[in-house]
């Protein structure tokens, strides 16, 4: 022999410590996926804003050119009323819809 002795709770203590850093890992990731899909959830958000600044300025845009050179009756009312409808349309979709990005404890799809 080399004289190198493991008694047999210095094994329990080894396989003891490797479970708790195993455990620690495994708390970790969690939290981190947790962090990281509240994240996303709020890019999302900041995301959807964005959008609907940049729309809303281009829809209003159009319309003050088209209000501010008057030519035809029929181009200003598709050019006020078309855009209402689709910003009518967009509006009742986002009040309505709702997502809810839960998952199961330890669920896979």
């Amino acid at each position: 022999m080399n004289g190198l002795t493991v008694t047999p709770t210095q094994i329990l203590a080894g396989a003891g410590v490797l479970f708790v850093l195993f455990w620690v890992w495994r708390a970790g990731a969690r939290r981190a996926k947790a962090a990281a899909e509240a994240a996303r959830s709020g890019a999302r958000l900041a995301s959807l804003v964005g959008r609907v600044l940049f729309n809303a300025g281009l829809i209003v845009a159009v319309q003050w050119v088209v209000i501010a050179h008057p030519g035809s009756p029929w181009l200003l009312v598709a050019v006020l009323g078309l855009p209402a409808l689709f910003a009518s349309y967009a509006l009742t979709r986002a009040m309505t819809v709702t997502t809810v990005d839960t998952r199961k404890r330890g669920g896979r799809r």
